[in-house]
């Protein structure tokens, strides 16, 4: 598991000047909460916190936020950047406990895709229904990302979540509905779509006058 550490000071102002100001100074607001424990506000350095952005796991790792000599695990549940701009303006931390489960949305990788039955036998293509997944597990089993093989996977098939690898420790559920699993398709592969080039359009519909040139050619010669 990646080990990434956001160390950081408690922030003593609130409100929105005072998050403009923290900005320009190359700084970023962020607030760490849960895990029966008080919100707090802390201030990060941007630039240390883009070194950790660099990694795509980042958003399934528990990482460790260092405070004035206090460390606490915790995952990142929320990103705000600048809408134009290369830049974070807030982040969301929840803290989490070993021994308490939590939820979180994983990517779902598929190996093999070129491989696949249906794309090699079938000239079908693949078609991603569902890019990530939810999944309830201890810290110590979060998965950085699901891996699915397809290689087997032909024309017209279907696999689904209840098809996902089976990991120890990880449960598949649903967010919306936790009560109960909705078994939604994640892969399948479908017929290929065949696109006919423009070049191609405009020499048939080229062809195509040329024929009825000379079919009004032929019916003026034979009257």
């Amino acid at each position: 598991m990646s080990n990434y550490i956001f160390e950081g000071t408690l922030r003593g102002d609130l409100g929105k000047g005072a998050s403009r100001r923290l900005r320009r100074e190359g700084n970023i607001p962020a607030i760490v909460y849960g895990a029966d424990k008080d919100a707090v506000s802390i201030v990060l350095n941007h630039n240390e916190v883009l070194k950790c952005f660099r990694a795509e796991d980042i958003f399934t790792s528990i990482v460790t936020i260092k405070v004035d000599g206090q460390e606490d695990k915790a995952i990142l549940r929320d990103v705000q950047r600048h809408p134009f701009k290369p830049l974070i303006t807030h982040l969301d931390f929840m803290r989490v406990r070993a021994d308490e489960a939590i939820v979180v949305e994983i990517p779902v990788v598929f190996l093999n895709e070129e491989k696949a039955h249906g794309v090699v036998h079938g000239n079908g293509q693949v078609l991603q229904h569902l890019a990530s997944v939810a999944v309830s597990c201890l810290p110590l089993d979060l998965p950085n990302v699901i891996e699915l093989d397809i290689e087997a996977l032909e024309l017209d098939g279907i696999l689904h979540i209840s098809d996902l690898p089976k990991l120890e420790g990880v449960e598949y559920v649903d967010i919306m509905n936790p009560e109960e699993m909705n078994d939604q398709p994640v892969v399948s592969i479908v017929e290929a779509r065949v696109y006919e080039d423009a070049d191609d359009e405009e020499a048939d519909d080229a062809d195509a006058e040329e024929a009825d040139d000379a079919a009004e050619a032929s019916e003026e010669d034979a009257e």
